[in-house]
């Protein structure tokens, strides 16, 4: 069943193009033992080289671009700013679930919700919650930022007025499934109080304009009061819903959150379906067969 989900977003134009997060559309910090990425991600973006964000397997490599780099950048910057307005327009319903894992990699607890997400003509983002069983996690726990995190950071966008928070460090033109893609590092430039952002690597379809993947993880993990707040790497993609906007269609993370009580194994995934403008449902794709190494594992 989940090969056959993420075979849908693994292909060209009208399906899954691969944005992503690791799959944790959790919320980025859990509770009394919170949530942690496997390592930590330096604030300064490091060269391609150094492997301080996974890459996503490619297809191959690609001429290098025929347009200046930071003309790339403005490039893409506009169009999320586009996006990010048009996304404002549509309903959509959002699953999300977490589990931790026992030593065999069985769940041994669960945060489920499954909710109708509404944007008012103002802007204003509006969640309607439809089903929530009593959650059973007791190693891990969520908090208000885990869902900010949940809402901003895991279906990241980089408009135009965020550009100067952001150090972008071009990468590679690549392949990936069908898509000719730029990569870039991402990272931000200083951390603010009270502030989060995302810290890895985005796939940028080299057509349209649009982050079509993200690979990375919200910053900063926060250590307060005795409280640790870590946020795991998540992984999200993004399908072509309408015209040339790319919209995220599902997120997942495998990690292992570093505690100092020690560590927590957690598996996530989030689902963003049933896009819809104005009362109009827009279809996704039929499953279509995905490259083996972009499928995650049952």
């Amino acid at each position: 069943m989940m090969d056959k989900l993420v075979d849908r977003f693994l292909k060209n134009r009208t399906r899954v193009t691969i944005f992503a997060l690791t799959a944790l559309t959790a919320l980025g910090a859990f509770g009394s033992s919170r949530l942690s990425a496997t390592q930590s991600i330096p604030v300064t973006v490091a060269p391609a080289q150094s492997g301080t964000a996974k890459s996503a397997p490619s297809n191959g490599a690609l001429d290098p671009p025929a347009l200046p780099i930071d003309q790339i950048i403005q490039k893409f910057a506009a169009r999320e700013q586009e996006f990010k307005i048009e996304r404002d327009n549509f309903t959509y319903t959002q699953t999300f679930v977490i589990q931790t894992l026992d030593a065999n990699g069985q769940p041994d607890g669960e945060y489920k919700q499954v909710s109708e997400i509404v944007f008012t003509p103002a802007g204003k983002r509006f969640e309607r919650v439809v089903n929530a069983p009593s959650p059973t996690l007791e190693r891990i726990s969520l908090d208000q930022q885990d869902l900010d995190d949940l809402e901003h950071v895991q279906p990241f966008v980089l408009t135009t007025t965020e550009l100067s928070k952001y150090d972008i460090k071009y990468v590679d033109h690549v392949r990936l499934d069908e898509l000719g893609t730029y990569v870039f590092e991402v990272g931000p430039k200083t951390i603010e109080k009270n502030q989060r952002y995302f810290q890895g690597r985005v796939w940028v379809d080299d057509k349209d304009f649009e982050i079509v993947k993200s690979d990375g993880k919200a910053v900063p993990d926060i250590h307060k009061r005795g409280e640790e707040h870590l946020y795991p790497r998540f992984e999200t993609f993004r399908e072509n819903i309408e015209g040339d906007y790319w919209f995220p269609t599902y997120t997942r993370s495998n990690d292992i959150l570093h505690f100092s009580s020690g560590d927590v194994p957690i598996r996530m995934t989030v689902r963003y379906e049933n896009y819809k403008r104005f009362g109009v449902t827009v279809k996704i794709g039929a499953p279509t067969k995905a490259n083996q190494d972009n499928t995650p594992s049952k």
